[in-house]
């Protein structure tokens, strides 16, 4: 049980960090909210890849991990939308106008 949390931990940082430099532009995420949108896609990635039976093969599980981080990359575009959604269009507190 202890070892399924820290390789969920380990895999879920990695797959977090993957995705952020695969979505293009800058995101406004913290590397709290990073590796928790990273673990989801893991955990989640893995109970998918289970399911169809992916997930039980013979060396690494290249499938599952793709479906990570493709589910990685979706949380992360999500989170960055819902961060920046009430910012466009702000110009810095100045309105827009030089002093």
């Amino acid at each position: 049980m202890i070892g399924a949390i820290v390789s969920a931990i380990v895999i879920g940082a990695i797959v977090g960090a993957l995705a952020r430099l695969i979505v293009p532009g800058k995101q406004n995420m913290s590397i709290g909210l990073t590796l928790i949108v990273g673990i989801v896609a893991a955990l989640l990635g893995t109970l998918i890849a289970q399911g169809f039976g992916w997930a039980n093969t013979k060396g690494i599980d290249w499938i599952e991990h793709f479906l990570q981080l493709a589910l990685a990359v979706i949380g992360v575009l999500i989170v960055a939308r819902v961060q920046g959604g009430g910012r466009a269009g702000r110009t810095g507190g100045t309105g827009g106008t030089p002093v």
